[in-house]
C-alpha cells in the first residue's frame, strides 16, 4: 500500500472536500490533517491483516446476535437475516468540525421540537402562513389524538436521528429528519467496541471522543420525561418482538439501561396507570422507550387489529399518567412533506438563521414543481413522504430506461405522496471492499436526546453504500456501517 495510492483516495473522499481551506492540508495531494495518523498507520498494515481482521470483525458480530433482519425472504424462502457489513476503516472528524455540526443539531431539535408543539396547540405556524393548514391537517402523520394535549417539558422528539450528507463544496446538509423510531444506535456503539477490540493500537496513537456513555445519556433523558411528582420512574424499553428488524438494538439498549425489554402482552392498564406483570405482582410504569409506530400503540384508539400494543395506553398517556419516549404524533415533523419547511421553522420558533441546509427540495404536490420533476428523472432522487429505509424511491441516475417510465407512472397517478430532490455529489470515504480500498458513499446519523437538555455523544452512525456508485446506504439495501471518530485534538 503506497503513499501514493492513498493519497489518490483520499483526494476523491470525504477526507479532503471540496472548498476546506489549503490551511487543513500539508500540501498538494496530502489527505486531510486529522487523518494523518491513520493513514500512516494504515500504510503499515498488510491486506491479509486486515482481511483477517475483517473476518474476526464478522464472527464476534454473529456470536454476540448483532444481526439485522430485512424483511423477504431469501434464496432458500425464509426470512433474511444477517449482519450488517462493517468496515474497519473509520470516518473521522476534527473537533472544531464536529463542534460545528453540533450546533447545527442542537438548533434544529430544538426547532422541530417547538414545531411539534406548536401543531397541536396554538398552531401558530399555520396562521402565519408559513406552511399551509392542509399540509400538518391531512398529512397521514398528524394525529388528531394528541390536540391540547400536554407532554413533559413540551418535549415530543426525546430521541432524534438526523441524517447528514456532506456534498458540494464541503458543506453540510440534512437529508432525514427521524423523530419517530430512530434506530442504529446499537450499531454505532458496538462498532467502537469492535475497532477498540481488533486495533487497540489505534487508539493508544489518536485521541478519540468516546460514546460507550450513551446509555446512561439515554437513561438520563427518558427519567427526564417522568410525569410530574415522580422522583423514580419505572421505565421499559418497549419492543415489537423478536421478528422486528432492529430487535437487537431493543434488547441491546434496555440491558445496557439495565430497564425491563417488554411487549405490550407484559403490560396493562387500569385506572389510566400503566402496570408490566412481574414475577411479584404489578409494578408501575412511568416512561415507556417505545419501538413501535403510533398505529399499534392503543388497540382501542388506533389499529383496533393491533396485538403489539396494550389497551388504554393512550388514555393514560392523556391523563398524564405515564410518558412514551417519543411521544405520538413525532411523525409530522419527520414527514418528508414537511422536511422543506424546517428551516423556516428555524427562523420562526427561534429566530435563527439555520446552521444545516437542506437539501434542495421539490414538491410534487405543487403543479409547477412536479412539472420540473417529471422532466428530470433521470437526473433526481424521488422519495414517498412517507417512506423508509430506501424503499419506493428512484435514483435517477442509477435507474434503467425503463425503471424511470415505470415509477413516472406512479408519480403521475400520486403526485401528492412525493418529493423529489438533486443527486448531490455525496462524499466518498476509502472503504474495504471485496477488491481492496476503493472510495464508496457516506452519511451520517448522529443521535440528539432532549431532557433536561440537549445531548448528544461524539459521533453517530456512519453508514456507507458498498454498491460501486450506489447512493444508497441503508441496511435494507445492502448498505454497511463504519465506526465514527471525533478527534478530541
Amino acid at each position: 500500500m503506497t503513499q501514493a495510492f492513498f493519497n489518490e483516495m483520499f483526494e476523491r473522499s470525504d477526507l479532503q472536500a471540496a472548498g476546506v481551506p489549503a490551511a487543513a492540508f500539508r500540501g498538494a495531494g496530502d489527505p486531510r490533517m486529522h487523518y494523518l495518523e491513520f493513514m500512516n498507520w494504515l500504510n503499515t498494515q498488510s491486506e491479509q491483516q486486515i482481511h483477517l481482521k475483517r473476518a474476526e470483525a464478522d464472527l464476534n458480530f454473529r456470536r454476540v446476535g448483532i444481526t439485522f433482519a430485512v424483511y423477504g425472504k431469501d434464496e432458500l424462502g425464509v426470512d433474511a437475516e444477517r449482519t450488517i457489513p462493517f468496515d474497519v476503516i473509520p470516518r473521522i472528524f476534527p473537533a472544531t468540525e464536529w463542534k460545528a455540526l453540533e450546533r447545527g443539531l442542537r438548533q434544529r431539535v430544538n426547532a422541530l421540537n417547538r414545531f411539534i408543539h406548536d401543531v397541536y396547540h396554538d398552531q401558530d405556524i399555520i396562521k402565519a402562513g408559513i406552511i399551509p393548514e392542509e399540509q400538518i391537517l391531512n398529512n397521514a402523520q398528524y394525529r388528531p389524538e394528541m390536540k391540547g394535549v400536554s407532554v413533559v417539558r413540551d418535549i415530543y422528539a426525546h430521541i432524534a436521528g438526523i441524517d447528514i450528507v456532506r456534498a458540494g463544496q464541503g458543506e453540510f446538509y440534512v437529508l432525514e429528519d427521524n423523530l419517530r423510531v430512530p434506530s442504529g444506535v446499537s450499531y454505532m456503539l458496538e462498532n467502537r467496541k469492535m475497532m477498540m477490540r481488533l486495533f487497540p493500537d489505534l487508539f493508544a496513537r489518536n485521541r478519540v471522543a468516546p460514546v460507550a456513555h450513551y446509555p446512561d445519556l439515554l437513561l438520563d433523558t427518558l427519567r427526564a420525561a417522568a410525569p410530574a411528582g415522580v422522583d423514580n420512574p419505572g421505565i421499559v424499553v418497549l419492543t415489537p418482538g423478536m421478528y422486528n428488524s432492529a430487535y437487537f438494538e431493543h434488547a441491546f439498549l434496555a440491558q445496557q439501561m439495565g430497564v425491563e425489554l417488554v411487549q405490550g402482552q407484559d403490560l396493562f392498564v387500569e385506572n389510566d396507570h400503566v402496570y408490566m406483570r412481574t414475577t411479584q405482582g404489578p409494578q408501575r410504569v412511568d416512561v415507556i422507550y417505545r419501538r413501535l409506530d403510533d398505529d399499534f400503540l392503543d388497540p382501542d384508539v388506533f389499529r383496533a387489529d393491533s396485538t403489539l400494543g396494550v389497551a388504554g395506553l393512550i388514555s393514560a398517556y392523556r391523563a398524564g399518567n405515564v410518558s412514551l419516549c417519543n411521544a405520538v404524533g413525532t411523525g409530522i415533523a419527520d414527514d418528508k412533506s414537511i422536511y422543506p419547511y424546517v428551516p423556516d421553522m428555524v427562523r420562526f420558533y427561534l429566530g435563527e438563521e439555520p446552521i444545516l441546509n437542506n437539501v434542495p427540495t421539490w414538491m410534487c404536490r405543487k403543479p409547477d414543481d412536479l412539472k420540473h420533476v417529471l422532466a428530470n428523472l433521470k437526473d433526481l432522487v424521488v422519495k414517498e413522504t412517507h417512506g423508509a429505509g430506501g424503499y419506493g424511491m428512484l435514483v435517477g441516475p442509477a435507474s434503467t430506461t425503463a425503471e424511470i417510465e415505470a415509477f413516472r407512472t406512479v408519480l403521475e397517478a400520486n403526485p401528492d405522496k412525493y418529493i423529489a430532490q438533486p443527486t448531490l455529489a455525496l462524499s466518498t470515504c476509502p472503504t474495504y471492499v471485496e477488491a481492496g480500498i476503493a472510495p464508496r458513499h457516506i452519511d451520517l446519523r448522529p443521535f440528539v436526546l432532549s431532557g433536561n437538555e440537549v445531548r448528544m455523544v461524539p459521533g453517530g452512525l456512519t453508514r456507507v453504500a458498498l454498491r460501486e456508485g450506489s447512493l444508497v446506504v441503508n441496511s435494507s439495501q445492502g448498505g454497511g456501517t463504519k465506526d465514527t471518530w471525533v478527534l478530541e485534538r
